[in-house]
Formats: structure tokens, sequence, C-alpha cells
């Protein structure tokens, strides 16, 4: 199985960027996305540290990154009446390197130079001797040497392959929700209250809410549901809070998601592979984007230096980014962005007017986006 026949599930991050790395390697890559087209706009997504550049440059996407950075913009928290209580830095935010999701996802989808499946999903995964057949909501059954769902935290090629969501992802606690209002919000600010948090302006999302809850119980495809959901969970509050509440019916682009971690004892089972959060996913771990890309640039160099034998691939892969990932299994941002108390708030917000503790946080990121030793991965090798 030299150059195998790939099906990729999710044209995200990690999707797009395993696929152009595949494809330069001459295996033949098919993505299907579940979403009509690629998903504009979004949060901005930061890299951090010498590796993730390395691995930018080796894609040959790190010019193009480059040119659409949003250039980290410090953030600043604000009690009730808007007055300032600390600074967040642009370079604690922002990484290194920082551009709107929306805008990562084009460059990656114009590299990868392979079929892509949009408003479909896999409905069917059955494992051969010789392959993995698989059926789809709207394509007709085909058959590919190899599966990956780069599908995000509720993978469809986990639930799949694997099994049920709820054996390998572990809420945290806490939601989140992003809302383009379609204005200029002002300036980049954060506000909280006990287990609430709301931020607007600058690149993040022109609206960013994270806020302490149960588990909630909805369809994931009922946009209006999760707009009450969030409006509830923000009823009563104060500063800004009413205004932005008014404007989320409206709101142009809007999602909100659970704060999860996955949990999996193994990234592949047979012919299938999870790569990012599908794999080693933790919501807002501020490691999602990096992991992914760098997850992506490893499977396919794996593939390669294994000549198509995807046993040996998938457990080089696994060894070498098990320890990188672990970083997605500690603790949740839920109770830094938004906690429970005003307390804990204070002390969190002293954080960032100490220089002592801000360089210690800027040097562990540093380290853990830094800790994997990078293979320079060449075709045929």
């Amino acid at each position: 199985m030299k150059n195998p026949t790939v099906l990729i599930s999710g044209a995200s991050i990690a999707g797009p960027a395993l696929a152009g790395l595949l494809t330069r390697y001459g295996c033949t890559v098919t993505v299907v996305e579940r979403a009509p087209a690629l998903r504009p706009g979004g949060q901005a997504v930061d890299f951090k540290g010498a590796t993730h550049r390395t691995v930018l440059e080796r894609m040959g996407i790190l010019d193009d990154v480059l040119a659409r950075q949003t250039g980290g913009q410090d953030q600043t928290i604000i009690d009730a009446t808007g007055r300032a209580r600390a600074v967040i830095p642009g370079e604690f935010t922002g990484g290194d390197i920082e551009i709107r999701r929306g805008d990562l996802a084009e460059i990656l989808y114009a590299h990868s130079g392979c079929e892509y499946l949009f408003g479909d999903t896999i409905t069917s995964l059955t494992e051969t001797a010789d392959g993995v057949d698989l059926t789809f909501a709207h394509a007709e059954p085909r058959r590919f040497d190899l599966v990956v769902g780069a599908d995000g935290i509720h993978s469809n090629v986990r639930r799949l392959a694997f099994g049920p969501e709820r054996d390998y992802v572990r809420y945290l606690g806490y939601h989140y929700a992003l809302a383009e209002l379609g204005e200029d919000i002002g300036d980049a600010v954060m506000y909280n209250e006990p287990g609430r948090m709301a931020a607007v302006g600058g690149p993040k999302a022109s609206a960013f809410f994270v806020f302490a809850s149960p588990g909630l119980d909805y369809d994931r495809t009922d946009t209006d549901k999760q707009r009450q959901l969030l409006m509830d969970a923000y009823r009563g509050g104060g500063w800004r809070l009413p205004e932005l509440m008014a404007k989320i019916p409206q709101a142009r682009e809007f999602s909100l998601d659970s704060l999860s971690r996955v949990t999996i004892d193994h990234y592949s089972r047979g012919r299938v592979v999870l790569l990012g959060d599908a794999a080693y996913g933790n919501t807002l771990g501020g490691f999602g984007t990096g992991l992914a890309v760098v997850g992506a640039y490893v499977l396919a160099g794996e593939l390669v230096a294994a000549r198509g034998d995807h046993r040996v691939a998938f457990a080089r892969y696994e060894e070498l980014m098990r320890d990188y990932a672990k970083v997605s299994q500690r603790g949740s941002a839920g109770p830094f962005l938004a906690p429970p108390s005003r307390l804990r708030i204070k002390l969190r917000d002293r954080t960032f007017k100490s220089r002592f503790l801000l360089g210690l946080m800027l040097k562990a990121t540093d380290k853990f986006a830094t800790d994997i030793e990078l293979p320079d991965y060449a075709p045929g090798s």
C-alpha cells in the first residue's frame, strides 16, 4: 500500500492540514464535511514557539499564515462600571502567531489539492481485510484504504469505529458560545461575574461567552435552542450583558458547545485513526490548533516513512503524539476564564498584574508547545 486512498472526515483545521501533506506525498485523498462549505470567520487561533512555526514552514503555508495574522491584541479585564482591573497581554492570548480560524481553514483548503464532499457525512463504516467500506448520507458508497477522523470532539468517525461519545468525552462543567454581532463592538474587553464571562472586541470573535452550567441537553443542530440557552444563562447580569443578550437572536453567526476533554486509550483501531480534537481535544485549552497541525504533520510523515503500512505508521504516530498531547489532559479553561467566585476572579486578575506569575505562565505554554522531537520527514524516507 505505497500510495493509499484516504478518506478524511472533517474540513476544519486538522483534516485539510493532513490532506495537503498526504496529496503532496502521492496519496489519493477525499475529505467529507458535514457543513455545506468551509466555515468562515470564527474565533482567532494561535501558534506558539519554534515547533509550530517549523511545521507551518514545512507544510508550505507559513508565509500565507503570516500574511493574514491578526497580530495579538491586549485585552482589558473590566468591572461592571467599565473600569480596568487588569490587562491580559496579547502575547498570552495570541501566542507568537494569531489568525482567524476561518482564514487558516481557507489557507489549508487552498493547499490541500484533493476532492471535497461538502454537505455530507459518513453513515456507516465497515473494515475488511483490504480496506474500509463507507456509506454516506448522500454520496454513493465507496471503499478506501484508510479512514481518518479529524471531525472534532464530537467525532462521528470515533463514534462509528470506537464507540459512543460518552465513553471518551468528559464534560468539564462549562459551556462557551461565539457570536458575530455584525458591528464594531469596541475595544477588546472581558467582564466577569461568578461563573460567567463575556468578552467583546478584538479578533477572537465579536462576542465570546463562557459560563458554568450543569450538562445541557440540546440538539447540536438547533441553533435557536442554543441561543435561548445562552440568554437564559446570562439572565440578570450586569455591565452590558442585557444589551449583548438582546442581540443574540439576530447574530449572523452563532455557535454553542461544551468545554469537554477527550480521553482515549489508543488513537487508532485497524485502518481507522483519529486526529486533532477527535483524539486529544480539550476545548479552549489553548493548544488545540497547534496539536492539530503537528499531529497532521506527524501522521502524514509516518505514513510516508512506513511506505503506507498503516499498522507501523499509526503506532509510531501515537508514540510521538501521546506525550506531546498530554497538555490536553491538564485542567480546564473554564475556571480560569469564568472563575466560580468573586475571590477567584480577583486572584485570577492578580496573575496578570504580576510580571513574575505572567512570566511563569508564558514559559509553561512555550514548554508545552515545543515538547516534541520533530522528525524531518521526506518522501520515500
